[in-house]
């Protein structure tokens, strides 16, 4: 039976390869020949008390528009002025309403991490993220093999990009190589957008200790956090919770000094 996660890989397939018709990868190479100097995604959650991971994104297939006349103008520098330690920004059109624009945008208004936050299955995809401003992609395990996550993974150090994992269960661990930065668990499991924060406690003793761990979707509240941050988690990704209010950046701040009182 055909889920979301089979419909949006399908999609992507489709989309890629458009992209590849409309932009070849010379045209990409060329335009990654002077990048922007690269902001570690790992280490600004390694030097980070808060690890917080301010998400951009418009919407989602399980609610669908949860921001849709959101502005990265307004939104990125207000994450980066309030405390986010990275930023990740949705570039999947079809179902989150994200644009690769939107990362060259953000690119140019922030100094903090961003993260392409993608459903990437090609090579091409992590030219696209360095030619566009990334400073980290995003693998996720339940789409690849452990063979294409590591030759993903050895092309995007090769472009001098930090590596975020995504796993969600036990069977998902042999995707992690020594290719990897950070690995993620994601707390939403992505062939019915179910979420269930308890699976990240039963993930965290078994991520090897060597790679900096985040937890990811249906984080919601500063007991969570810190309650995760005491089981080994360095970061948190957390988008809608800031994105369905009026002023995310406001809605990071205020999550933050509660995280955090002064």
């Amino acid at each position: 039976m055909s889920n979301i996660l089979d419909k949006i890989i399908a999609n992507k397939q489709m989309e890629v390869k458009k992209q590849k018709q409309q932009i070849s990868l010379q045209l990409l190479e060329s335009k990654i020949k002077d990048p922007k100097e690269q902001n570690s995604f790992k280490e600004a959650l390694q030097r980070s008390s808060t690890g917080i991971i301010a998400e951009f994104k418009r919407r989602s297939p399980s609610r669908d528009w949860i921001f849709k006349e959101a502005k990265i103008e307004t939104v990125i520098p207000s994450y980066s002025r309030n405390g986010a330690s990275a930023i990740s920004v949705l570039t999947d059109p079809d179902f989150f309403g994200g644009t690769l624009q939107d990362l060259e945008e953000a690119s140019g208004l922030t100094n903090t991490p961003l993260l392409r936050k993608d459903f990437i299955i090609d090579e091409y995809q992590i030219y696209q993220a360095k030619a566009y401003g990334a400073d980290a992609i995003l693998l996720i395990a339940a789409v690849l093999t452990p063979k294409e996550t590591r030759e993903l993974a050895m092309k995007a150090k090769e472009l001098k990009l930090d590596v975020l994992l995504e796993i969600h269960n036990e069977t998902e661990l042999g995707h992690i190589t020594d290719a990897v930065d950070v690995v993620g668990v994601n707390n939403r499991d992505l062939t019915h957008f179910i979420t269930d924060v308890k699976i990240s406690w039963d993930m965290a003793d078994k991520i090897p200790d060597d790679f900096v761990k985040i937890s990811e979707s249906g984080i919601s509240s500063t007991k969570t956090v810190k309650e995760l941050q005491k089981a080994g988690y360095r970061g948190f990704l957390m988008g809608e919770n800031f994105m369905k209010t009026p002023d995310p950046g406001k809605a990071l701040d205020e999550f933050i000094k509660e995280l955090e009182p002064k």
